[in-house]
């Protein structure tokens, strides 16, 4: 009795096997914060998560990134993805680099397999900042910047087509990450600033180029204030290694934040920061039939600031 109830109330819901069920999606940056999140999420609405991430060690740790070993790489990504398998969820770990064009060929290829010819989502996350005002910017702390937020992105798209360009009826998504910084500007984010409104052009264009004949939605998410690693203390000791070596230390300095106070916030109609799981919600839904006629924005995820 009480299995025909369950079956009966089931039968109620919009998805009740999930919102992807059967959908397979690549989301780049999920060993951690934001990215591991919408992994999870993801997972639990019945999609099959190619996870992908180059971190090593968990997100509690100090980041390396870019000249990590293999092995030590894999952790980060192969924790999220062994979470969601041990919840009865599906998921498989791609470590590997974003800056490398072999290894997003590696990644398509790995996906699909995992898809059994199939990719549906393709979440474009990965990044991360290195500031500085323009007169002091290197070139080096432009062009990673731009690399990674741009480049890698549009190679990532660009090697996936053939999996996008299908009229088989099932949808297919690209959602691209921005930043209110892409949006607005900010003071000392010239390369980063730039990056992420690159990605807002890059999703009109795959909208516009992959819509009317295969059905592809492309939106871009733009970031305000939003609790990671990135708006952490930098004090905290969270850093990125770039293939030279260099450390980029990342978050924003205690001082700053000291400065701030009680005012930190206050140009937030909603008076605090978000969550890594908020702004995963957003992805989810973005990625959901919810908005199966919603293509080619950039929805603002802001508490409600405008600047």
């Amino acid at each position: 009795m009480a299995d025909k109830r369950v079956a009966q109330i089931a039968g109620h819901l919009n998805f009740p096997k999930g919102m992807l069920q059967g959908q397979v999606a690549i989301i780049t940056g999920s060993g951690q914060g934001i990215g591991a999140e919408a992994a999870r999420l993801f997972a639990n609405e019945g999609a099959k998560v190619v996870v992908q991430d180059i971190d090593a060690g968990k997100s509690s740790r100090p980041t390396i990134l870019l000249q990590a070993a293999t092995r030590e790489m894999a952790s980060a990504a192969e924790s999220v993805a062994k979470t969601i398998n041990e919840a009865g969820g599906k998921a498989v770990a791609v470590p590997g680099d974003m800056l490398d064009a072999k290894y997003i060929d590696e990644l398509v290829k790995k996906a699909a397999k995992f898809g059994e010819g199939k990719i549906h989502i393709i979440v474009n996350n990965a990044g991360f900042t290195w500031d500085g005002v323009i007169h002091k910017m290197t070139d080096k702390q432009w062009d990673t910047i731009i690399a990674l937020h741009n480049t890698a992105p549009f190679k990532l798209v660009r090697a996936a087509a053939p999996y996008f360009r299908v009229k088989d009826g099932e949808p297919r998504n690209i959602i691209n990450i921005s930043s209110t910084s892409g949006v607005n500007g900010n003071a000392g984010q010239a390369n980063y600033g730039l990056a992420k409104a690159g990605v807002i052009g890059l999703s009109k264009v795959i909208a516009k180029e992959w819509g009317p004949q295969f059905g592809v939605r492309a939106n871009t998410i733009a970031f305000g204030h939003i609790l990671t690693r990135l708006t952490a203390a930098r004090e905290e000791g969270a850093f990125v290694t770039t293939p030279d070596g260099s450390k980029v230390a990342l978050g924003i300095p205690k001082a700053q934040k000291e400065a701030a106070g009680s005012n930190a916030h206050a140009d937030i109609p909603l008076r605090r920061a978000g969550t890594a799981t908020e702004a995963a919600s957003v992805i989810l839904a973005v990625a959901s039939p919810l908005f199966s006629y919603v293509d080619g924005q950039t929805i603002m995820v802001t508490g409600g600031r405008n600047m």
